[in-house]
């Protein structure tokens, strides 16, 4: 049976900065700006958003706006920052009409062992690599983190395990020391609110 793969983000935040060029691929410039979503909790997340040209009349530095897309994945080989960078590929834009909103469908392969620990409170933490596949061969390599009793659960899989799960795409702060002293940088991942079943991994899209 073929591994069912999935791969939907749904945004709705403001727009930090106006967009500015990122690279060009096949004929299309695309563009990149941070979008901020705020938690329950207060928390913001800042994630970074691509955008291709056609779409970009849509974003405006201040505004409101709705992102459908997938989070995307590549290796950074510059040698400065993350190794694995991600990013939220716009297919879609709109104008924010309802509450702040984070969330995203994924379903793949896991393709490194779980990594099950505690922290100093006792509280349950794993974190996990997800492959999701995506047309010509290629894949996307996300991060993925759980907690507590999802934390035990998912501690369980093996590599080559199919993994479907909803959850929210976070932004979080850590600091790396380098030659040159301790750095802040920041790291993005999928924070894993529900395991789902095959069944509910097949239900309509966001």
């Amino acid at each position: 049976m073929t591994t069912q793969t999935r791969n939907e983000v749904l945004l709705e935040g403001t727009a930090l900065e106006t967009p500015s060029l990122s690279h060009e691929n096949h004929a299309t410039r695309f563009y990149r700006f941070p979008l901020q979503v705020p938690r329950l909790s207060g928390q913001v997340d800042i994630l970074p958003v691509l955008v291709p040209e056609p779409l970009l009349a849509q974003v405006t530095e201040g505004a409101d706006i709705r992102v459908q897309g997938q989070l995307r994945s590549f290796n950074n080989r510059s040698g400065v920052g993350s190794r694995l960078v991600l990013t939220v590929y716009a297919q879609c834009l709109s104008p924010g009409v309802d509450d702040p909103c984070n969330q995203i469908l994924l379903s793949g392969t896991l393709c490194k062992p779980p990594v099950f620990r505690r922290t100093p409170l006792g509280r349950s933490i794993c974190d996990l690599m997800l492959a999701a596949p995506r047309r010509y061969g290629r894949a996307d390599y996300l991060p993925v983190i759980a907690w507590g009793q999802l934390a035990v659960r998912a501690g369980r899989l093996q590599v080559g395990d199919p993994l479907s799960l909803e959850g929210r795409v976070q932004s979080r702060t850590y600091h790396k020391v380098t030659d040159l002293g301790t750095e802040e940088r920041v790291a993005y991942e999928v924070s894993m609110m529900h395991l789902l079943d095959p069944e509910q991994a097949e239900a309509p899209a966001l």
